[in-house]
């Protein structure tokens, strides 16, 4: 199976301390790591772990960052020809601060910016190759519209929290936003438990520790629960999830053995 992802590329720059601070609040951190990020390179990157074939298709900066980025997807298989290197961009930088099982984090986008219409019309003649596209919030209106028309499978990850329209979540083929971002894009009106119903094996929730949800097409509510787990970090969490789903809905699994 081949897959595509389209969207960020960060170096994650974070700090841990005892708990996140309060505002106007200074606390001493215990320790600080820059570590290779960005929802969609960790997305691919847990695709890679998994076995699949996969390219990143995104921009960096021309600067130790990028480059950084570059290498580590490289190491882990993850094919990189057709990330644009720009120059007087830098790369996409998230400063996360990590306390109490929990995070905040504050994205500067930077060369992530400039995957925009221009960029993915360069993408379009290798997009068509693959099995699946997975997207987060980054140009996604255009290549949702594109993978549409070519009868490409997508995956889309509603995040950083946007809104999206109704046009665009009927042509994706999956949606997967955490209980914040299904809030912004659907509203309140609908119980979590209804929503679910009303985009059978489309629709696929996470709710962090409690795990993820999603409805069959018989109509019954699945929730599979989250594994038990020492907590160190979360970040990244939900786009392992996503990577992870991906894969093994491209082998072919059904819904329930995929979010298993």
């Amino acid at each position: 199976m081949k897959l595509a992802v389209v969207g960020s590329i960060n170096t994650d720059m974070t700090v841990t301390a005892e708990r996140i601070p309060l505002k106007g609040e200074t606390l001493m951190g215990d320790s600080l790591s820059y570590i290779p990020g960005g929802k969609g390179a960790n997305q691919a990157v847990a695709m890679a772990k998994l076995g699949a074939e996969v390219e990143m298709f995104g921009c960096v900066g021309n600067d130790d960052n990028g480059r950084r980025m570059l290498d580590n997807l490289n190491r882990v298989g993850v094919k990189t020809e057709h990330i644009q290197v720009l120059e007087g961009v830098p790369t996409g930088i998230a400063m996360i601060t990590v306390g109490e099982s929990d995070n905040t984090i504050i994205v500067v986008p930077g060369a992530n910016g400039k995957v925009d219409k221009a960029y993915v019309d360069g993408i379009k003649g290798e997009l068509v190759k693959y099995d699946m596209v997975v997207l987060q919030h980054e140009t996604v209106h255009y290549i949702a519209e594109f993978c549409y028309e070519k009868n490409i499978p997508v995956v889309l990850n509603p995040a950083p929290a946007a809104e999206v329209p109704m046009d665009i979540i009927d042509k994706v083929t999956y949606v997967t936003p955490n209980e914040h971002e299904a809030v912004l894009i659907f509203g309140d009106e609908l119980s979590t438990e209804n929503l679910l119903k009303k985009y059978p094996e489309k629709l696929v929730i996470t709710q962090g520790s409690r795990g993820v949800s999603t409805c069959l097409k018989n109509g019954e509510v699945l929730t599979v629960p989250a594994r038990k787990a020492n907590v160190v970090d979360t970040t990244g969490a939900g786009d392992t999830l996503n990577g992870a789903f991906s894969v093994r809905i491209a082998a072919g699994d059904d819904m329930k053995s995929a979010l298993t």
